[in-house]
């Protein structure tokens, strides 16, 4: 096939050989002590692209071969000391003279621990926001990534500009749902985190259906060991959660070893206020439904994750990983009380509705990665995927109708049983290298994805309109191939920079419902160019430009047209025939000093995927559906600034403006064309604060305010939310206590509404996002190791 020899072109590029230069240095301590095993890394001067790194030999020297001609910043770091930078321009073999590290003041163990302050900086194609040693790092990787610049979290969700990120950790991406991701994240400590990576507009190497990217770099393994830690955690909202989880790490020569698991028992509780109120004649309200809904959640979820690295030899390693989640039994109760009111707002009749489920969730990940490193600057990396996810649930539901006398009128039930089977298989190849000045990088990627999902109604007995169909039962089978293949080339100057990219992507899948007897298939290959401009005017100033082309691929559930019932009335369903959809994203960026930083964005959404929710005039019922838009747009201004105030006082702040908009068909209106839009305006307000000498005691304050935005058909209302932490290193920084509140006047929660047409509906949704959390953690072992902490999963699985 046409793309395949494309595949072909795009790797197989000869190498070519140019001038390369030798660095060596030796490392020493202020009593010219030589220092063993210290970081060594070089970056690029114009961007602070990471080079190459190494750590000093047992005689505190390092050698560096093959570097290319440039200018470049030489970093140097060991625990308990001050970094060194210096700017080194390398046109020769060079041999520099003796790096003397300065101690801290601060000794914890035997070991001096630097709290530096958090700092952002911008390269090519994202912002880094560094968090090694900073009061940042002391509590969990999900608080740290919450106030990275841009990232806002609502309810589980992370996003970026309105659109939910990826995420990755060491370049190697965690497929999670919202809630399974958000507990692996709280599982694990930003202590063990190197820097957040913020990537609004990914390069032509990552999938293009990722999205915005947010990357977690860990820090890196430093001297052999082992070590290892316990924590736990009791969180107290309306109902009590805990955590239990243990992590450890082992290091010899040739192998690195990671495990972590973690226990989570919870009981979480929902309430929901919603309205409908139902037209006839265009505008003439005549029944007015008000519901107050609540569901309160039983779960025991099991996380766990192993890496092994293994190096082979000096220029060959192999890694294995896995990543798995086991959550048995959990149960959710629903409870609903609908009153009926007519026009004049008496009370008609009502219904009670009651809804019983229980769901059992297998999630196993592997990998299995090899690495050739042909010379410094240039390797190969080949990896293979698998992943099984099998999700089971079955539901009963029952509904009363009363008269306004709570008289019995009607008994309603039935009970369900869905099942979801996906199986993921991953092939991907990855070439870097540097010709002369040229950066170079190209690689392929294979997918095979194959879901099937089932769904029985069984002892049906209600009358409601919803019921009528009679292809509620459905098998639905799903298959779907991606072959990828990306070419990417950068290039710095002395005050520019440029990176092109071109990521071809081919696409072959099928649908096929069982009971409706329908399939659906689709064949297309697209482009998706990727462009990174950036102009340094000068040691303060700098501007650059970026422009990305992404697809975004429907959920495997999506696809499928099962109904799932909320009430009687009420049901979401999927729909077989979504497509796919090209996004185009525009941004200019103006940075000073590397603390400010502003940028104008422009995003064409194409016909985006959206929820949309219609309620049935004539038999009086809503349905939620995932449709394709007619288009969706959006554009705003970001600004971003972080200083130290003081020498304990570290400040960020994040601003944004924005305007959104969506144009859908209204089913319920004639098919009439709707335009959603809004202006809306984001803040947020980040303080990190160092409460006493020794750096034991640390705290944070963050202050949240969200305006309206939409979500589908719905206008979102406004949003508050004020939290705050504390946490205290004890017994020389073996145990750790900490404490954190969370919406502190329950004002994280917004109003929905959609109004418009013959449509008027919305509902107030109000979880648990207020809550007090104490917590204990307690290390053991070498405190010198960093761990090779990472995930593994791939793009597919985050449409699971």
């Amino acid at each position: 096939m046409k793309f395949n020899l494309i595949y072909l072109l795009l790797f197989l590029i000869p190498t070519i050989t140019f001038s390369q230069y030798s660095v060596e240095g030796e490392v020493v301590n202020a009593k010219n002590e030589q220092l063993p095993y210290a970081n060594v890394a070089f970056y690029k001067q114009a961007d602070s692209t990471f080079v190459e790194g190494t750590i000093t030999e047992e005689n505190g020297k390092f050698l560096f071969n093959d570097i290319f001609e440039g200018l470049y910043i030489l970093e140097v770091s060991f625990i308990g000391y001050q970094t060194s930078k210096q700017n080194i321009k390398i046109n020769t073999n060079t041999k520099l003279a003796k790096i003397k590290l300065q101690q801290d003041s601060e000794n914890l163990d035997e070991v001096n621990i630097s709290t530096k302050k958090p700092s952002v900086r911008k390269v090519t194609d994202r912002l880094i926001f560094d968090i090694e040693n900073t009061s940042i790092s002391s509590g969990t990787t999900w608080d740290a990534i919450k106030i990275a610049p841009g990232v806002v979290s609502i309810g589980d969700d992370l996003k970026i500009r309105n659109t939910t990120a990826t995420i990755y950790i060491n370049e190697k991406k965690v497929d999670l749902t919202a809630e399974e991701l958000k507990q692996l994240l709280e599982g694990f400590s930003a202590e063990n985190v190197k820097q957040i990576e913020v990537l609004r507009n990914p390069s032509a190497k990552y999938d293009a259906g990722d999205g915005p990217i947010i990357n977690i770099v860990t820090s890196k393994v430093l001297v052999p060991g082992y070590k290892g830690s316990i924590h736990k955690s009791y969180t107290q909202a309306i109902y009590a959660k805990y955590n239990l989880g243990t992590s450890h790490y082992y290091k010899n020569d040739k192998l690195n070893i990671f495990a972590n698991y973690n226990f989570n028992p919870s009981k979480r509780f929902k309430q929901d206020e919603s309205y409908v109120n139902y037209i006839q004649n265009e505008d003439e309200v005549f029944q007015r439904w008000r519901t107050d809904f609540d569901r309160t959640t039983r779960e025991k979820s099991h996380q766990a994750n192993i890496i092994l690295d293994y190096q082979l030899s000096e220029k060959n390693s192999v890694s294995f990983s896995s990543n798995g989640i086991y959550s048995p039994n959990k149960t959710y109760k629903n409870r609903g009380t609908t009153n009926i009111y007519n026009e004049g707002f008496e009370l008609d009749s009502l219904f009670n509705t009651k809804s019983n489920l229980e769901n059992d969730l297998v999630n196993i990940g592997y990998d299995l990665s090899f690495s050739h490193q042909f010379k410094p600057q240039t390797s190969i990396v080949a990896n293979v995927h698998s992943t099984y996810y099998d999700d089971q649930t079955q539901q009963f539901l029952a509904t009363n109708y009363e008269d306004a006398n709570n008289n019995l009128l009607n008994e309603n039930s039935f009970s369900t049983q869905a099942a979801q089977k996906t199986n993921i298989y991953t092939g991907q190849l990855d070439f870097e290298t540097v010709f002369g000045k040229f950066a170079f990088s190209s690689g392929i990627k294979l997918s095979d994805i194959n879901t099937t999902s089932e769904l029985q109604f069984l002892e049906v007995n209600s009358n409601a309109p919803a019921f009528e169909d009679n292809y509620l039962s459905d098998k639905f089978n799903y298959d779907e191939n991606v072959y990828a293949a990306y070419s990417s080339v950068n290039r710095d100057w002395d005050k520019f920079s440029a990176q092109l990219g071109l990521r071809v992507e081919h696409t072959d899948r099928t649908g096929k419902s069982f009971s409706l007897n329908q399939i659906n298939s689709r064949k297309y290959t697209e482009l998706f160019p990727s462009v990174y401009l950036n102009y340094k005017a000068s040691e303060n100033h700098g501007f650059g430009f970026d422009y990305g082309r992404k697809i975004h691929r429907p959920k495997y559930e999506s696809l499928n047209p099962f109904r799932y019932f909320i009430t009687e009335n009420s049901y979401q369903s999927g729909n077989p025939n979504l497509r796919a959809v090209i996004s185009n994203e525009f941004n200019l960026n103006y940075t000073y000093k590397n603390k400010y930083s502003i940028d104008l964005y422009y995003r064409d959404n194409g016909r985006n995927v959206a929820n949309l929710i219609f309620q049935d005039n004539e038999n009086l019922f809503l349905r939620l559906l995932q449709t394709n838009v007619v288009e969706s747009k959006s554009c705003g201004i970001d600004f971003f600034h972080g200083r130290s105030l003081k020498s304990w006082w570290y400040a960020q702040a994040v601003l944004s403006a924005f305007h959104e908009e969506e144009t859908f068909l209204a089913l319920e209106s004639n098919f009439a064309q709707v335009t959603n839009d809004v202006n809306g305006f984001y803040a947020s307000i980040y303080n990190a604060i160092t409460l006493s000498k020794e750096n034991s005691l640390t705290g944070h304050v963050n202050i949240l305010y969200i305006s309206d935005f939409i979500q589908g058909s719905y206008q979102v209302g406004d949003q508050f939310n004020l939290s705050f932490g504390l946490r205290k290193k004890i017994w020389k920084s073996k145990g750790e206590l900490s404490l954190y509140v969370s919406d502190v006047f329950n004002e994280y929660a917004p109003q929905l509404n959609s109004t418009y047409l013959n449509q008027d509906n919305g509902y107030y949704a109000l979880p648990e996002n207020r809550f007090v959390r104490i917590g204990f953690k307690y290390n053991f072992g070498n405190s010198g190791l960093r761990d090779n902490n990472r995930s593994i999963d791939v793009e597919e699985r985050d449409r699971l």
